[in-house]
């Protein structure tokens, strides 16, 4: 798959999905966008996991001191749930 920009892609991803979601294509194209639709999903799935990789953020350590370290979804998510600042 040629080289795609993320927004693009998922838009195309989103426009497969409400063709198929009203079932008016021949199952022969039905078949051909849904392997598309799974193209792009691995696609953006990569290119997220590639963005996740690269979002750092400042932290201060017990000293005060500033450093930096990989951003971690996961762990964000659990501290601002047990701050109250994540809803669900």
């Amino acid at each position: 798959m040629a080289t795609v920009k993320f927004e693009e892609a998922l838009a195309r991803l989103e426009a497969i999905v409400a063709e198929l979601e009203r079932g008016e294509l021949p199952l022969e194209d039905s078949m051909r966008i849904f392997e598309e639709g799974m193209k792009l999903s691995k696609v953006c799935l990569k290119m997220l996991e590639e963005a996740e990789r690269k979002v750092e953020f400042l932290v201060k350590d017990k000293d005060g001191k500033k450093r930096t370290r990989t951003f971690d979804i996961e762990e964000y998510s659990e501290a601002g749930q047990e701050n109250g600042d994540v809803e669900n």
